[in-house]
């Protein structure tokens, strides 16, 4: 017993540093990134000679900078909402459904993320080309879906297979209708899988380059802006562009952190 306990207490710790090695190997870029933003150089330079804010105020000085942003927000948000509304109703028939092909439709559901984007991106030009939709922001949003649709059904479906659907059978008993029981029983519980969705669904949509290179037109998003600042002309306003990226994606892990708490089961029937 002693040595069964000193082998896994070996093997935690050995888990425990290559897990904090991994760790730092991820985040060593931000170790650059960071400082380099608020460079006083002209230019990309690391070590930085001095601190100054010049960057991140050319960012805000510059319209197209401005309007690219925007034009992602914009993107993000319209796929964010088509996203969860049809991935939430295609959740439930996937996995409540007894229809023969459903299995098959489940797999089909995850091919955006096994199929390669530049080729999604090629399908989706050739079709949005001939609907004139080139260079439309609701279009680049509604190819957006198709990447981020995938996770939605992905994070719903697999907290609807966690709940206890004798929860709704009770509610139905009861005498509500069955939209009445999923408003008011199911969903309320799924909150972390539907917070977590949409979230991965907006981030997903904003930080999307190889789709917007091919719809986007002379209406670029911010990842698009800033692939052709780094071809054209690189400077560290590029750096001040993915920090602000990157306190993004941090304020929208703890949006989904702090909102994705599920309601306790009887706490919805009030």
């Amino acid at each position: 017993m002693p040595r069964a306990r000193r082998q896994r207490s070996g093997g935690r710790i050995a888990l425990t540093v290559f897990a904090g090695a991994v760790f730092a190997f991820l985040m060593l870029p931000l170790l650059v990134v960071f400082p380099i933003s608020v460079s006083s150089a002209p230019y990309l330079q690391f070590p930085p000679p001095g601190f100054s804010w010049q960057w991140y105020q050319r960012y805000l000085d510059d319209p197209t900078w401005i309007e690219s942003t925007i034009r992602s927000f914009k993107v993000a948000f319209l796929c964010t909402a088509l996203s969860m509304g049809l991935g939430v109703p295609l959740s439930f028939a996937l996995v409540r459904s007894r229809l023969r092909g459903m299995r098959i439709a489940d797999r089909l559901v995850a091919a955006p993320i096994i199929v390669p984007t530049i080729i999604i991106s090629i399908a989706v030009y050739s079709l949005f080309a001939q609907l004139r939709l080139i260079g439309a922001w609701y279009g680049i949003a509604i190819a957006h879906t198709i990447l981020a649709l995938p996770f939605v059904v992905i994070l719903v479906s697999a907290g609807l297979r966690t709940f206890d659907e004798a929860q709704e059978q009770a509610a139905m008993g009861l005498g509500a209708s069955w939209p009445v029981a999923v408003w008011r029983i199911t969903l309320p519980q799924l909150r972390p899988s539907l917070v977590s969705a949409g979230f991965l669904a907006f981030v997903t949509s904003f930080d999307e380059l190889v789709i917007a290179m091919f719809l986007s037109g002379a209406s670029m998003t911010l990842p698009k802006k800033m692939f052709d600042n780094i071809v054209l002309e690189i400077d560290p306003t590029i750096a001040a562009v993915s920090v602000l990226q990157i306190l993004l994606a941090c304020v929208c892990l703890g949006l989904a952190t702090i909102f994705g708490r599920g309601a306790l089961p009887g706490s919805t029937t009030r």
